[in-house]
This record gives C-alpha cells, sequence and structure tokens, in this order.
C-alpha cells in the first residue's frame, strides 16, 4: 500500500519514480493542493532554474521573471484568469508547504518557460534557441489506428527528448478535477498548470500528445500555449474544439505537432501549428509519427531553420525513417504491450545497428552518443546528458476508463548513474550538482483517483500487482516481452 499524502483539496503518492497528485476544487483550490505537493521539489527546480539559465544563456532567472511579468502577466490575467488564480494558489501551496518561498510571478515564468525562453527571448536575440537556432527538438510519437491495431481502435505513444537537468521534473502525473470543464489525468511538472511534454486524457475521450517542431523560428506575443492548451484539455469536447482554441491566440510559442484522438468517433488527427500555417490530417483507419520535422513543407521551409527532415545522421530523418517501417512491419499487431516495445526501438537507421541507443533512436540516448556521425556542428553535443528521460502509453479502453500507462528514467529501462556518467564525461561536470541518477524503473498504471468528504478516497479496496522487468539494454522488437507493473487501482465514486 503506497503512503498517500492528503490536502484539503488533493491527495497525492510517490510509485516508481512518479509523484502523482490528484487535485479539485476551484482554480485557487486546487492551485494550493498543487503547490502544496510540489513544495519539496520546486525547491531543486529554483535551484537548476538559477543555475542553468545564467549557463546556458548569462542571464539570470530573475531576468527571465522579469520578463514573463513584462511579456505574459497581464494577458494572462485578462485572457485566462480562472487559470491565473490557480497559479496564483500554486504559489501559496508552495509557500505552505514550507520547504521555499515563491510567488505568482515565478510561478508564472516557471509555467511559460518554454514560451519566455525558446520563442521569445529567441526571437529578442534573433537566434532561437541555444541549439542551432530554432527552437530545440524534442519527442518520439506515433497513434494507429483501424487496421494497424490488433482491436482496430486507438493505441498512442510518446517519449520526451530532454536535458536531464530540466527534464528531470517531468515525473508528474497529474489528476485535476476542476469545477467547471471535463477531468484530465496528464504527464506534469512540478507546480505547472499544463502538461508541457505533452501526454494526456480527458473525460471527454480525447488523447493527446505532441512532438515539437525543431528548428521552428517564428514568434508572435499573443496567448501563450500553457493557457491555450490547458483550455482546449478542460473545455474541448470534439478534436474540431482543440483545433479551434489552439489556433485562437496562436503565438506560433512552443510549436508542435500534435497527436490527437477522439475514443468516441475512433478518429486521429495529427495538427502541424505552425504560426502563419498549420496542416491538419485525420483519419480513422491509419498512423501518425512523431519525429520533431513537419510533413507541410511550407512550415518546413518558411518558419524553420536547420531541420533535419532528410538527414538519417540526425534525429528527425532516422526516426522519420524508423518509425515509418515500425507502423508498417506491425501492420495490424499494435496494442499497448507492442507500443511499449516501439517507443523504445534502439534500432540505428544511420548505422544499420539493431541495438545502438544514441541520438538517432526512437527511444533516445544522447549521453551515450559520441556524435561522430553529426551534420551540423551546433546541435547537441557529444554526451550531451539528455535523452528520453520516460515512455507513455495509452489506448481507447485505457482512455475511457481515465487511465494510462507510464514508465520513469527511459522508455527502455535502461538507467542513468549520475557519478558515473559525470566521471566519464567531465566537460559537463558543473551540472553534477543539479542533476540525478535514475535507475530502472517498471511501467506503471496510473488512473483518476476521487477524493470524498473529509479528503478520504472512495475505493473499498487498493490493490498492487508486480512482476518481473526486462533489463533495460535489451530492447528488441522482433518479438513482445510482458513488463513488470505496478498497478494502484481506484475505484470511482
Amino acid at each position: 500500500m503506497q503512503d498517500i499524502k492528503k490536502h484539503k483539496n488533493g491527495l497525492s503518492y510517490d510509485l516508481n519514480g512518479f509523484k502523482f497528485i490528484s487535485i479539485k476544487g476551484s482554480p485557487r483550490e486546487r492551485g494550493k493542493a498543487m503547490g502544496y505537493f510540489s513544495g519539496k521539489d520546486f525547491k531543486k527546480v529554483q535551484e537548476v532554474l538559477k543555475f542553468n539559465c545564467y549557463e546556458s544563456y548569462g542571464k539570470t532567472w530573475d531576468f527571465f521573471i522579469e520578463s514573463t511579468k513584462t511579456v505574459l502577466k497581464d494577458k494572462i490575467k485578462n485572457e485566462f484568469p480562472e487559470f491565473y488564480e490557480e497559479m496564483e494558489g500554486i504559489a501559496e501551496g508552495i509557500n505552505e508547504a514550507g520547504f521555499t518561498k515563491t510567488t505568482v510571478d515565478e510561478v508564472l515564468a516557471w509555467n511559460n518557460i518554454f514560451t519566455i525562453i525558446d520563442s521569445w527571448y529567441g526571437s529578442e536575440k534573433g537566434t532561437g534557441s541555444k541549439e542551432g537556432g530554432g527552437q530545440p527538438d524534442r519527442c518520439s510519437a506515433f497513434i494507429a489506428c483501424g487496421d494497424y491495431t490488433t482491436d482496430g481502435k486507438i493505441v498512442c505513444a510518446h517519449n520526451s527528448f530532454v536535458n536531464y537537468i530540466d527534464g528531470q521534473f517531468m515525473n508528474y502525473v497529474v489528476d485535476v478535477q476542476p469545477e467547471k470543464g471535463t477531468r484530465i489525468l496528464m504527464q506534469g511538472q512540478p507546480g505547472w498548470i499544463w502538461s508541457g511534454t505533452d501526454f494526456f486524457i480527458t473525460g471527454k475521450g480525447i488523447i493527446g500528445t505532441e512532438t515539437t517542431i525543431g528548428g521552428f523560428n517564428v514568434y508572435e506575443n499573443n496567448s501563450p500555449i500553457s493557457c491555450r492548451i490547458r483550455q482546449a484539455m478542460q473545455y474541448g469536447n470534439t478534436l474540431d474544439d482543440y483545433v479551434e482554441i489552439l489556433l485562437k491566440g496562436n503565438s506560433g510559442d512552443y510549436a508542435n505537432t500534435w497527436y490527437l484522438a477522439d475514443v468516441n468517433t475512433n478518429e486521429i488527427m495529427m495538427f502541424e501549428l505552425g504560426l502563419k500555417y498549420h496542416n491538419i490530417q485525420r483519419t480513422k483507419n491509419g498512423y501518425f509519427i512523431g519525429f520533431n520535422g513537419t510533413f507541410d513543407p511550407k512550415i518546413r521551409n518558411m518558419e524553420c531553420n536547420n531541420q533535419g527532415f532528410f538527414d538519417v545522421r540526425r534525429h528527425q530523418g532516422a526516426r522519420r525513417v524508423r518509425l515509418t517501417d515500425l507502423m508498417e512491419e506491425n501492420k495490424g499487431k499494435i496494442d499497448l504491450e507492442l507500443a511499449k516495445i516501439l517507443i523504445a526501438d534502439h534500432y540505428d537507421v544511420y548505422l544499420k545497428k539493431s541495438d545502438n541507443p544514441c541520438s538517432r533512436t526512437v527511444c533516445s540516448h544522447y549521453d551515450l552518443d559520441g556524435r561522430e556521425y553529426m551534420s551540423q556542428a551546433d546541435r547537441p553535443l557529444p554526451y550531451q546528458p539528455r535523452g528520453a528521460m520516460d515512455g507513455f502509453v495509452v489506448d481507447s479502453q485505457m482512455a475511457k476508463n481515465m487511465s494510462f500507462c507510464g514508465r520513469w528514467g527511459s522508455s527502455c529501462g535502461i538507467a542513468f548513474d549520475a557519478d558515473k556518467f559525470f566521471d566519464e564525461h567531465r566537460q559537463w561536470i558543473t551540472q553534477k550538482p543539479y542533476i540525478s541518477s535514475r535507475p530502472t524503473q517498471p511501467w506503471t498504471d496510473f488512473k483518476i483517483m476521487n477524493v470524498g468528504k473529509n479528503n478520504k478516497t472512495t475505493s473499498k479496496e487498493r490493490k498492487t500487482k508486480t512482476s518481473s522487468n526486462a533489463k533495460g539494454r535489451k530492447n528488441k522488437t522482433a518479438k513482445k516481452r510482458k513488463d513488470k507493473k505496478l498497478v494502484l487501482e481506484e475505484d470511482e465514486e
């Protein structure tokens, strides 16, 4: 049985590297619960941001807090008052927890860090982000239905390519039960109102995830993505609603290809969202893949620079080939268990090696890659502490039950030993005080949890299940395997 921590408007427990948080109530009430459970981790967030902003940009974290206040605060207060109030509650909850002190302005900056650093600051500097200009490349994903899945229903998978120094905070699973709108279960971060990775399901039967558009380099200061996607998750009833909400006030910030599905209609959608251009494709029989590149030539050529769409030495080109092959080779076979294997794939398209975890593989490992085959000097560097830090899968049945399955640390299970890494790659030694090790973890099911009066969980019985786990480095797609799972089940009210 897990040690469940409780607050007036929520509860939390730690499980297999994840922190699960369930919050409910008014914007301020649920925000306060989120902040309270995030307090200890937020102290480390502050330490990392103070170091990393100055180390990577020569600017202080306070500079970005003040910039967010100037650029976004009034806009969010006026256009999204509900979410601003929720962030006020988060700040109050963090302060109540007692581990550190913060302000709503800092919470605002933290929630909009992709917008303010990658998009706003990048456009102000005229060079985009640090890595080669334009937006960084993050994530692999696929979504399939019809003839490509075992039962014809929807299967979706995603992992997050991130720098370990800040990506290590993406181990939250958050259940949001708002007073208005629909319920949300999402991957998240300490003190965030949105997912950011993004991986979510909603009470309206919507499944959602995304991959960033690498090299994206245009921005307008309209409505931030943090609030637009949260608005869509909470109030969107259909795929059309998501398109409408995401396009309204589009800033081009944190530009993504969105992979969305409606389990009620068994339809999946790919929504490449640039600034001036966007591309929508929908089907009830097929698949879409995510590899940080765009199929739309207008977005790729007119709103991006330095995309590796055709370059298999780079992760975009290599994963575009590999994910397509995996979908076609496994047509009619894709289910949850196979999805876990596919999102953890280590086939190297460029070197034609079946098990070579590196920057080019679906489950990326930049920290293991000497980058001998770089086609440009300014993308992630040799042995950079960066890569896939998680894996998430969901199918139609899980989504209908408001549940999904995740794995923390890496999609494949390879552990990250921080001491060993920094001993071997001393060029990154300044990051050592801030990056934690990640042991191999099992795949873990999460579902919504209901809190009744007096904050008592309403289930009659809580069950956990465990079984054996395959070693992380062994990652073959030739056959299916059973990964160990620990499942926390909770009856609904």
